[in-house]
């Protein structure tokens, strides 16, 4: 049932992209902002953690996820430190994402050699 949730979930968020995508005359990298914002007003809320448990990676691995994750570092990183946490914190929480995303680019830039399509 959690594949079926993270599934469910996961394809949800896409397909509220695709829509957007579709619909609107909203640009990849704004969609894409806006679900970072929208995780982040949905963990301010209480709302995220819900649909987390709910939906497990469906909800964790997509910029909702990010945003997030963003948002619960901020809030910790407050709590512990003070308002520095404010700045310190999505940088903590987020860390390990972005650089797991930077040494995945850097090995595939390495291993197929990119460049402009002819």
């Amino acid at each position: 049932m959690e594949y079926w949730n993270a599934f469910l979930c996961g394809g949800a968020l896409c397909a509220i992209g695709q829509v957007l995508i579709d619909r609107t005359k909203l640009t990849p990298a704004r969609i894409l902002t806006g679900y970072v914002v929208a995780g982040v007003l949905l963990s301010a809320l209480g709302l995220y953690d819900a649909i987390a448990d709910w939906g497990g990676s469906g909800a964790s691995v997509p910029l909702t996820g990010f945003g997030h994750a963003l948002a619960k570092g901020v809030r910790q990183a407050v709590a512990e430190k003070g308002w520095i946490g404010v700045l310190t914190g999505g940088l903590g929480a987020a860390a390990g994402g972005v650089t797991a995303a930077a040494v995945c680019g850097v090995v595939m830039a390495l291993a197929f050699k990119p460049g402009e399509k002819r």
